[in-house]
């Protein structure tokens, strides 16, 4: 059996060009936000969390303190 071989040809589009633009809608917009938000808060706050862990681990209380301070601002729900 031969082996089959492809050859793609590529052409230079002579007309002219054209631009689409697209608006992304509000409801999507804010939900992306919001997400990211999420994400971002969550991830900034177990960060946080771990480092505070590793302050008490280590006897840091200086450390300690400084963190759970940083800390206050996520668990003022």
């Amino acid at each position: 059996m031969k082996k089959q071989k492809v050859v793609f040809r590529f052409l230079r589009y002579e007309g002219e060009s054209k631009t689409a633009k697209r608006e992304v809608s509000f409801e999507l917009q804010f939900a992306s936000r919001l997400l990211l938000d999420e994400l971002c808060f969550n991830v900034n706050k177990n960060h946080l969390e771990e480092a505070i862990n590793d302050a008490i681990d280590t006897g840091n209380e200086e450390l300690f303190i400084k963190l759970s301070e940083e800390y206050r601002h996520f668990i003022w729900e």
